[in-house]
């Protein structure tokens, strides 16, 4: 689900309940507009825990948190001729927090930051 949202627990209990009123799971998809396969993922996920609740996204967290975007669009706005590297030092020294260029280059782009150098 990279990108969408989660649907809400709303939807997940009344898609269960019209399979338990006897809606078959390849109707209950269609009517509800999900996969079966999200049909079949929702009844067993109300069987092993007994609730419809969205388990927690797995994946390791981010290095760099979300909260933290505003402090790193600083460092960036402060220094925008330094590298990659040297904003990741800078990251290091003020957050105690090791990032890789990699890393460090698609936050960037994803806060809107281009490193590239114009003449």
């Amino acid at each position: 689900m990279v990108g969408m949202k989660r649907p809400s627990t709303d939807l997940r209990e009344r898609l269960v309940a019209a399979c338990d009123a006897g809606l078959s799971h390849a109707e209950a998809a269609t009517w509800f507009g999900v996969s079966e396969r999200t049909v079949t993922r929702w009844h067993r996920l109300r069987r092993e825990t007994g609730s419809l609740a969205p388990r927690r996204p797995t994946g390791r967290p981010p290095k760099i948190a979300p909260a933290t975007y505003p402090a790193l669009a600083a460092q960036v706005s402060a220094q925008p001729d330094a590298t990659l590297r040297a904003h990741c030092a800078a990251w290091f020294a003020t957050h105690g927090v090791v990032v890789s260029p990699a890393t460090m280059s698609r936050l960037l782009a994803k806060l809107g930051f281009s490193l590239k150098k114009r003449r």
